[in-house]
Order: structure tokens, then sequence, then C-alpha cells
């Protein structure tokens, strides 16, 4: 069927008005980073200040919500028709999933994070055996059930409607049970869809920059090579290179192998690092921050004061969900185009409760060596280390046994989910700029590959990454709004379903 002209002009301003937005934004960095970078923090010290709460509330009904779905007899509904069956194995969908929902974040942050918290704790005296617990605690609760609930909630709502109501690949299409068809298609829907593509591109244009400048900090460690603009610039038209034609070759292909490297390769780190680094501290460390975070898991999850001060909670907590949430509609559309065939119990399973519990044995184990630099040298040492935290782990490395090899090997995680965060990003941002089509042409694709990369090349020449990474995190707070409303759209078109 033919598009209307309606349809067409919808597809065009999508896709045009974030271009507009990300060139302006990134041609302020450039001509006035003091300006830039000041007009960012100001917004963002407003929203974590006046709406920290709701963030801290929406994070927590998103886990409560997506854990009620799964024990309730909704669980066993397909997201898809009755006969549908998953269109990859287990092992590629997890390791897609999870490449693309945390993938470089975790190596970036899994030592530095922990090693942040130790030298500066939340109500505990620094390089102390109770800083320590609070640091893992504090780690588990940044990258554990939470960030992938806050996922789940666009990805499952996204699946249900495409895959077992026929609706277009589009997050505006998610309310249509609460704003009809028309709504959906006419402004208000297309502001949705507007505000997910920047959303998208101006967070995975910030992290393909912090993963160059750590894979930049890794060749430093490895061959010697200079840390500086130049080779910053020849890592991403590597990479950009790379991660365009995976996108192009399809989720089938490309994305599919490139998942499944990620997934054995984090594996082998993960065991290796855990050989030669101190086994009891991290083992210890991992059941005992496991046993707080569940303990105190609703008191954190609200840990605000009353006329205090809530620094830690708004630099910590808050700009992490925030962040989360910023990136939940590229995620969560990912996660929903690779989910068709699963039932919603083995959705939110696949979802949340594997990859929070795997994030939580990469905090413990990349945390316990962070946690054990910092008692041998000492908490100035430490905080030394993590002001530049691209290079905290290849520091770390270099006291352990077989460090080259770790950061050889590390250096290899590094490019293949930079890859994989860009390729999936490419791919749904090929999605909401054509109109919801599952299989986004190649020239759609390789714009988009293109905007990212360009995009980030120039906030590293701007030195405006950070200020960029604030700017889509206060671009995205209306997706508090957006989220909850999917909630209630999904609920309410469950409803209408027959369950035993």
């Amino acid at each position: 069927m033919k598009p209307s002209a309606t349809t067409s002009l919808g597809q065009k301003l999508t896709y045009l008005i974030p271009l507009i937005a990300v060139i302006i934004l990134t041609l302020w960095g450039i001509l006035s980073k003091e300006s830039f970078a000041a007009a960012a923090s100001s917004t963002l010290g407003f929203i974590t200040t006046n709406f920290g709460w709701a963030y801290l509330f929406s994070m927590l009904l998103f886990v409560i919500f997506a854990i009620g779905l799964a024990i309730s007899p909704y669980g066993k509904i397909k997201l898809g028709k009755d006969n549908d069956k998953p269109e990859f194995s287990t092992t590629s969908w997890f390791a897609m999933l999870f490449g693309a929902g945390m993938g470089i974040g975790l190596v970036f942050w899994g030592v530095a994070e922990p090693m942040s918290h130790y030298v500066a704790p939340l109500g505990a005296t620094p390089g102390t055996p109770e800083a320590a617990m609070f640091a893992l605690r504090a780690s588990f609760k940044h990258w554990g059930f939470h960030p992938w609930a806050n996922y789940s909630i666009i990805g499952l709502a996204l699946a249900y409607f495409q895959f077992r109501k026929g609706h277009k690949g589009l997050i505006s299409s998610i309310f249509i049970p609460l704003i009809g068809e028309k709504g959906a298609e006419g402004p208000i829907g297309k502001t949705i869809d507007i505000l997910a593509v920047f959303a998208t591109v101006a967070g995975v244009a910030t992290s393909l920059g912090l993963g160059t400048l750590q894979i930049n900090s890794g060749l430093n460690a490895v061959f010697g090579l200079p840390e500086n603009f130049m080779m910053q610039i020849i890592i991403i038209v590597v990479i950009t290179v790379i991660f365009i034609w995976t996108a192009v070759t399809g989720i089938d292909k490309g994305i599919k192998l490139l998942g499944d490297i990620n997934l054995y390769l984090a594996c082998g780190i993960l065991l290796l690092t855990f050989l030669v680094g101190p086994k009891l501290l991290m083992l210890t460390g991992f059941a005992g921050a496991f046993g707080e975070y569940l303990n105190y898991f609703f008191a954190d999850s609200l840990n605000y004061s009353i006329g205090g001060d809530n620094g830690w909670v708004n630099g910590w907590t808050v700009f992490y969900w925030a962040w989360w949430i910023a990136w939940a509609p590229f995620v969560g559309s990912f996660i929903a185009r690779i989910s068709k065939g699963r039932t919603i119990r083995e959705f939110i399973a696949g979802v949340i409760v594997a990859p929070a519990i795997t994030s939580m044995v990469w905090f413990a184990i990349f945390g316990g060596i962070g946690i054990d630099y910092g008692m041998k040298m000492g908490v100035e040492a430490t905080a030394a280390v993590v002001a530049k935290p691209e290079t905290a782990l290849f520091t770390v490395y270099s006291q352990l046994p077989l460090g080259m090899i770790l950061s050889a090997l590390t250096l290899i995680l590094l490019c293949t989910f930079f890859i994989t965060s860009a390729n999936s990003a490419t791919f749904v941002l090929g999605m909401f700029t054509s109109d919801g089509d599952l299989n986004p042409s190649n020239a759609k694709k390789i714009s988009w590959g293109l905007i990212q990369s360009a995009l980030a090349t120039a906030l590293l020449l701007a030195g405006g990454l950070g200020p960029l990474q604030t700017v889509s995190v206060a671009a995205a707070f209306p997706f508090i709004a957006i989220m909850l409303g999917a909630a209630v759209a999904l609920m309410k078109a469950l409803r209408e379903e027959k369950v035993a």
C-alpha cells in the first residue's frame, strides 16, 4: 500500500527535526564550549533537584510492574501470534540484547565506578571495609534490576503491539489504546517519535565518544600508541566502516554474529580476571553486596532526605536513572525487534533477571580488582586513578598477572561492544525514521551511522561529550511520562486478552 502524504510528511519530520537539533547542538558545542556546558549543567541541575523524586519513583515502579506481569497470568501471552516461534536462539537473543543494553558501559565503568564509591562513599569513611561494601552495593543498584526493567517497559510494549497486534514499530504505536490510531499518527504521536530519535542519536553518540577515549587508552597501554585527537579520529573511522557494514548486512547476519562474539569474549575475560584476581574478595564481595542490595532494595530505590544533602543521589543515582531512560527508546526498540515469539514471562526473565545478575557478577569481579587496588595503593592514589575513568581499567590491569593479555582482550571486546551498540542504534534509527519498517533501507542505516560518528567526532574536538550527555538526559526528561503511559497502555490492551 502506497504511503499517504501525511505519513510521508511525518517520516520526513521524524528524520529532519532531530537531525537539525543535533547539528545545532554540535555547532554550539564547537563554537561556544563554555556557554554550551553552562546551559547543559544548569538544565541538568534544575531537573535533578526538582524532579529527582520522579525518577526514583518511576524506576521503582518499572521494576514492580515488570515483575508483576511476569508472575501474573498475562506472563503466558506470546509477543506474536500464538503459533509464532522465536527468531533467534536464546543464547544469541541474550547476547544481542545484553550488548545493546549495557555493552561498552560495563567495560568503561566496571572498575571505575566501584573505585569512585570506595574513595567517596555515602555514609562511610573512604577506604574502609564499609566503603568497599557500599561501593559494590551502589554499583549493583545502578546496573541491576532498575535499568533493565526500564528497558523492558518500552521493549515489551513495542513487541506486543508490533507482533501481536500488527502495529508499526514506532513508540507512538504503543499509545493507540489511549489516543487511538489517529492520535498516534498525529502531532502527539510524531512528537513522541521525534523525541525518541533525538534521545537515541545524542545518547549513542556520547557513548561512542566515551568508547573511543577508552579504546585509545587501551591502545596506549598495550601498544604504546599516542592518546590524541588524530588517533581518536582513526578509531572512529575504522569502527564506523565496520558497524555500518554489519548494520547493512542485517540482524540475522552481522549483528547476530557480533553479539555472539561479544558474549563469548566477555565471558572469557570475566573468567580470566577472576582467576588472576583476588578471588576471596570477589566472592565475599558479591555475596555481601547482593544480600545488602536485596535487603535495602526499597530504601535505596527511594534514597532521598528531606532538606538534607542529596548531592550524591542526584549526581549518581538520579543521573543514572535519567541516562537509562534516555537510552530506553533505542534499547527497548531493538530488544522488541529481536523478541518475536517469546512469552511475556520469558521476555522479562531474559531482559531483566538474567542480564541484571550478569551485570552484578561483572561488577563483583571488576569492582573487586578495583577495590583491591585501592586497599593496596591507598585512597589518594585510587582517587587519582578514577579522576580519568577511561584509563582506570588498564591501570588496574597493570598490577595483575597476565595484565597485558587482559588489556589486549579487553581492547578487542571494547571494539566489538562499540560496534554492537552503534549498529543496533543505526538499525533502530532507520526503523524510527522509516515509519516503523522492521527492515529499513540501507540508505537510512548508512546515513544515521555517519551522523552518529560525525557527532561523536565533533564533540570530541569540542571537548563537549559531558555536556552533550547532559543535554540528551534533559531531552529525555519527557520520557518519564511517556514510559508510564506506555505501561498503562500495555495494561489496558492486556486486559482484553483471554488468559486462564
